[in-house]
This record gives structure tokens, C-alpha cells and sequence, in this order.
């Protein structure tokens, strides 16, 4: 196992040094896209921390999630985030542990990402609109608690910036993930599921 990237959900696991790099050059892409100036609720940060739980393992995508976000909070061009910031944070580590968890469920078969099907590409976008609706939720909620604001009025508000969110992320989600996930596994220089394998 020793060099290799083992795919487990949750864990903070054993890398090499191109993982390690991989891993750090997509953290940075992550905080340098989430911080440059782009429409509201338009963002690639989902996209990624979903893929690097995929990837490197739920832990790791629910820690570039939070550490993004965090970075985010004080150097958006929207400003400081405030009380909103660690509910974006957990918001966003819950997308990022979910792509490791979704690796797991999707299993071994390499075929499922050499050759995504029409409904596995329904089913990232489907998970992709479910997980920014939960995201926009304790966002709201975030928002609202603090500031006295009925939290149906705060979802209320935020309901057309939430449509904007989620339908760019189903966009991201069915046109790009799986091929992400072909282009970093062949920058690994390994099988896609051959650590996973060797873990077991």
C-alpha cells in the first residue's frame, strides 16, 4: 500500500508525493476560482470539493470544502462573511465527505467512469442539485438565526439566488465531473480504482 492513493471514505490515507501535489495544486485552484469576482451563487467550489472527496477520500474533500470557504470569508470580493462563515463551512465540507461517500456506493467498476451512462449522469446532477439545495438551506438558516429574521422568510428571500445555485451546479455537475475525474486519474499515473482494489 505504501505510495498509493487508498480510496477509503473518511480517512486522511497514504500519499505520494504527486498526490500530495495534485492534492495542494487543486486546493489552490479551489480557493483562487471561489475568491476571483463572478456572478452570485456561480461557483466551481462544489464541483471541486466533491471531486476531491471522490478522489483522495471524504475527509479530505470535506477539508478543502471548510478550508475554502473559510479563505473565502474574509477575502471574497463580496465581502467579509461574518456569522454566515462556519455554516458555509459546513455546508461545504458536507459536499465534499459526500463525494468520498459516493464513491463508495458507485463501487469498483471503472467502467461506471470510463463510460458514464445517461442515468449515472441524471444521478451526479440530480445529487449535484440535491446537495447545493441542503448547502442554501444551512446558509439561510445561518443567516436568519442570528439576525432575528424568520427562517421561511430568509428561504423566501434567498429563493431565486438558490434556483441560480443549483441550476449552475447541475451544469458543472453532469458536464464536467466524470471528466475530471478521468483527466486527475490520468495525471495520477494509476488505474482509477487500482488502490481501491489493493486497499480492500
Amino acid at each position: 500500500m505504501t505510495g498509493k492513493l487508498a480510496l477509503k471514505t473518511g480517512g486522511f490515507n497514504e500519499m505520494n508525493c504527486k498526490h500530495t501535489a495534485l492534492l495542494a495544486v487543486m486546493t489552490a485552484l479551489c480557493v483562487g476560482i471561489q475568491l476571483t469576482p463572478r456572478p452570485p451563487n456561480v461557483e466551481t467550489t462544489s464541483l471541486i470539493s466533491f471531486l476531491v472527496g471522490f478522489l483522495f477520500g471524504a475527509g479530505f474533500g470535506a477539508l478543502v470544502g471548510a478550508l475554502t470557504m473559510f479563505i473565502n470569508g474574509f477575502f471574497s470580493s463580496w465581502g467579509f462573511a461574518g456569522i454566515i462563515m462556519p455554516f458555509q463551512m459546513a455546508g461545504m465540507a458536507l459536499i465534499g465527505f459526500t463525494g468520498g461517500f459516493y464513491r463508495k456506493i458507485l463501487g469498483g467498476n471503472p467502467n461506471n467512469v470510463a463510460s458514464p451512462t445517461k442515468v449515472l449522469r441524471l444521478e451526479v446532477s440530480f445529487l449535484a442539485a440535491f446537495l447545493t439545495l441542503i448547502y442554501d438551506v444551512i446558509t439561510n438558516v445561518g443567516w436568519a438565526l442570528p439576525s432575528g429574521v424568520p427562517i421561511i422568510v430568509a428561504l423566501i428571500q434567498g429563493a431565486w439566488f438558490t434556483a441560480i445555485h443549483i441550476a449552475s451546479n447541475v451544469a458543472f455537475f453532469g458536464s464536467a465531473f466524470f471528466i475530471l475525474v478521468r483527466i486527475v486519474s490520468k495525471l495520477l499515473g494509476e488505474g482509477l480504482w487500482s488502490s481501491q482494489k489493493e486497499a480492500s
